[in-house]
Parts: C-alpha cells; structure tokens; sequence
C-alpha cells in the first residue's frame, strides 16, 4: 500500500426530509448571498426548488438563480455564473441537482475568487487555491460530486471536457442527501447513474499497487451492493431503503474512499470523455460501452486484476485462463448493463459510425499520451479500445 493523505470534511445530512435543513446548513458554514446553481424540469416541477428558497427566505439568505444547467456542462454557463456572483456580492454557491450542476458549480466557486481565466484550472496553467463555499442538494445519485473534489466541465469552442480534481478545496461544506428525491428519476436517468458510479469504483480497483486488500474489499463490497439494488430500484422506483443504498454507494464511489493508498487509473474516464464531448451521449451510457471495452482489451494485456474482479464481483469460477476467466467478468457485466436498459455498444448508444480518428486525436490533444496507469495506453491502444466498443 502506498502513503497517502486523505481529508473529506463534507458534512452530509441524510434521510427523508433533510431538504429542510438547507437555509440551517448554509448559515452554518457562512452563507449571506446564495447562489442557487439548478438545471431547472424537475426540480421546479417537483416544488423542490421552491422549498429550497423558502427554508432560505426563512434563514433570512438573500438569493439568486442561475438556471438551465444540462448535462455535460459547458464553460459558457460557468463564465454566466462568475460574472452573477462578482456582480452580486455572492459569498455562497447552492447546487440543486446532480453532477452536471454540482461541477457547474464548483467550476464558479473557483473561477470567482480568481484574477484569470477559470479555464486556467481546467487547462493546467493552474491550480485552484480558494473558491466560495458550494453546498449540495442531491436529486441525482450518479457522479459522486457531492462529495468529492473533483468537476468536469466542456468547453465549447473545441468540445474539451476536462476534469481537475482538488483535495479540500472544491469538496462541498455540505450535502443534502434524500432517498425520496430520487423516486421520481426516468429509468434510463437511475440506470447512467448506476454505471456512472460503478465505472467511478473500477477507476480506482483496477489498479497494479499491492497490498491493498482493504480498499479491494471496499471496492468490490459497493460493487456487489450497486449489482444488488439496482434491480430494484429498476423494478419499483419508490423502495426507498434499495434508493437509500444506491444513493449513499454513489457517493462512498467518488469521496476517495475506495482510492486510498493505490495509484488509479481514470483512462476509461478520459476515454469516455472524448466521447460525450463530441457526441452529448449522457455520460454514465457512455462509459457503459467503453468501460467493458476497455476491460476486454486488459484481459490480454494485464488479466490479474480483471479476472480478480469476475470472480469476487460476479461470481466466476476459475477458468482455463486468466483471460478466460476475464473475458467471461466481461460479458457478465455487458448482461448487467443491459438488464437495466443501458447500450454496450457504440451502435447501441446512439454513435452508429463514430469517428474515431477524431475520438484518438482529440484524446491526445486533451490528456497527451500515454494515459491511464493500469497499462499506459498509447494513442494505438486506445484506438483499439474504441474499435471494441463498436462489437456487440
């Protein structure tokens, strides 16, 4: 096991009814001039967002919206919200949504305390320091953003999306976590966000570090949970203990937690990424094509760890191989996604031809080469990867 350092200061509030709790919590950790940062539908049309500002009004926080945010979010929105809060005085940031407002967000947290160009951060010329306080309200358990460091964002000249991830500076002072939130998401919607936060584990299991027996059981004790729920949740959308558990597994996927003392890999992110930028597939559809692809091309580069994964995960007995026993790992994930309606396949997301020439060269642009620490990926081998993602 490596050395390490870790801190997660998030205070979660969690259970039936902890939306009332948002005007408390924001003056807790220094809330005046609020933000309210949303994608608008559902929670306007739920009344969430009304109850939001009404616990608010109550705390006697002065507050403004900016509205709209979709998925995969874009610089323009963040730019808007920079220029709210230097406009308003703004001294806090309330996300009301999933990962794409969260990391929305978190990009106008950090691009508002600073003299440049947010971009800087997302670019590498440099590295956030300070950023306004941000407070979370969950309604969608997928990217873990509640509790991380960690925000993507698209630019859109170029389509760039590109992530940065801090220790403590971006995680968020709080999160409101209600199960009861969730009840309402469209299938597809649970279902990316399930793949979503698996996909954020594996990034982290799938690594070369020994002697890290603990973070594997971790790791693979959240998978077998999320492979668990997941049918339920499918199956009867308002069971709130299975929500509970799907919800809180996000998060537990995206905090660190599973990462602690191993190097991580993150190329089947990156390779994900290129993919939603220039296609606007939801993120979570998209890395249910690549992810089993890039586990395929492992299981005859580096077996150990994948056929590891098919046995402890979903159950694989040993087979003649590693890479056999890998390669059946494999089509049981594929069988799993698919139960819950998600594409494996390029075709089957939506991308009949990708150009993947484009896909290669805008990885290379974007993360250099190689990527990934699992194997180094060469611009060749993630070629390969995405060629894989066009089978069935």
């Amino acid at each position: 096991m490596n050395n390490f350092n870790f801190c997660s200061p998030t205070y979660f509030a969690f259970g039936r009814g902890t939306e009332s709790r948002a005007g408390e919590l924001c003056v807790k950790y220094g809330a005046g001039r609020v933000l309210i940062v949303y994608g608008g539908g559902s929670a306007v049309r739920s009344g969430l967002l009304a109850r939001v500002k009404e616990r608010l009004d109550e705390a006697r926080l002065w507050h403004t919206d900016l509205a709209g945010i979709k998925p995969n979010p874009t610089d323009d929105r963040v730019y808007e919200g920079i220029d709210v809060c230097r406009r308003e005085r703004i001294d806090f940031i309330l996300a009301v949504g999933g990962g794409s407002v969260i990391d929305t967000a978190k990009g106008i947290a950090a691009g508002a305390v600073y003299d440049g160009d947010f971009w800087d951060f997302y670019s590498g010329k440099a590295v956030p320091r300070s950023a306004l306080p941000v407070g979370v309200v969950l309604t969608i358990p997928a990217a873990g953003s509640e509790g991380s460091g960690n925000t993507v964002i698209t630019k859109v000249d170029g389509l760039h999306k590109i992530s940065i991830r801090t220790e403590e500076v971006l995680r968020p002072r709080f999160a409101i976590m209600d199960p009861e939130l969730t009840f309402t998401l469209p299938p597809f919607q649970t279902a990316c966000g399930i793949a979503d936060m698996m996909a954020h584990i594996m990034e982290r299991y799938f690594s070369n570090t020994p002697g890290v027996e603990v973070s594997d059981r971790l790791c693979e004790s959240v998978l077998t949970t999320i492979i668990g729920q997941a049918p339920i949740v499918m199956r009867s959308p308002d069971d709130y203990d299975a929500r509970a558990n799907i919800m809180w597994c996000g998060m537990i996927a995206h905090n660190g937690t599973c990462g602690v003392g191993r190097e991580e890999d993150w190329s089947s992110h990156a390779l994900e990424h290129e993919v939603s930028a220039v296609y606007d597939v939801a993120h979570g559809a998209g890395l249910a094509v690549i992810f089993p692809a890039w586990l395929t091309w492992m299981a005859s580069h580096n077996p150990h760890k994948v056929a590891q994964f098919a046995g402890r995960v979903f159950g694989v007995e040993q087979l003649a191989s590693p890479e056999a026993t890998a390669l059946e790992g494999v089509a049981r994930l594929k069988a799993f996604f698919r139960s819950i309606g998600l594409p494996v396949t390029f075709a089957a997301l939506g991308v009949a031809n990708p150009d993947i020439d484009l896909l290669v060269r805008k990885l290379v642009e974007d993360k250099g080469q190689p990527i990934g620490n699992y194997v180094r990926l060469t611009p060749q081998d993630c070629r390969e990867i995405y060629l894989l993602g066009c089978g069935d």
